[in-house]
């Protein structure tokens, strides 16, 4: 497993990472979004550990007119505030309203990152970190030279790409990195543990 510390960037999926995604459809309001368990501790743990955490999500429900960019940008903000309520943070989040699988903004195309890449230079893709639950994420990770890592919220292993992990859940992962890099005073409290 590679060690990150805060010259690494971390890239996140949105939908079945952050929140429970709703297969078959979109999240359309604040109202129907819904954090995955213990993501929002998860953040917060990961936010100590690297230098730039980053949201990529291809956000199509724009693109078919179900959602006005402002409505997403609301959602956003409101996950944003709960992330630094629960001490995490978000450095930046951008999203591809595209319909076409070929848009260059469309993961697994790098439009996204190399969005970031201009925003933060400091940016190095082969000392960042892709995590994602979907095909697309992976490739968008091997595109670039990222790590990547595979979360099983939806299906339990990538079918054509390959992950450098897998774990259940963005939780697993960041509780695991926490206790694997935090420093001998920084404990993990004990309600946080995993079960």
């Amino acid at each position: 497993m590679a060690r990150f510390d805060r010259s690494w960037t971390l890239f996140l999926d949105r939908d079945g990472v952050l929140n429970t995604e709703k297969v078959g459809g979109y999240i359309l309001s604040w109202e129907e979004f819904r954090f995955e368990p213990g993501a929002l501790e998860a953040v917060a743990w990961l936010s100590r550990i690297f230098g730039r955490l980053i949201v990529v999500t291809n956000q199509r429900c724009i693109g078919k007119g179900l959602l006005t960019p402002a409505a997403l940008e609301a959602i956003h903000q409101q996950m944003h505030a709960a992330i630094i309520a629960a001490g995490g943070r978000l450095d930046a989040i951008y999203y591809c309203p595209d319909l076409d699988d070929e848009s260059l903004c469309r993961k697994p195309n790098p439009g996204m990152a190399l969005a970031a890449k201009r925003d933060f230079p400091e940016i190095d893709f082969c000392r960042s970190v892709m995590v994602g639950n979907t095909d697309s994420d992976m490739a968008f990770g091997r595109n670039l030279g990222m790590y990547r890592v595979w979360i099983a919220s939806v299906t339990p292993a990538p079918r054509t790409e390959k992950a450098d992990e897998i774990w259940p859940s963005l939780h697993a992962w960041a509780l695991h990195l926490w206790e694997t890099h935090r420093r001998p005073q920084s404990p993990i409290p004990p309600s946080h543990r995993l079960k």
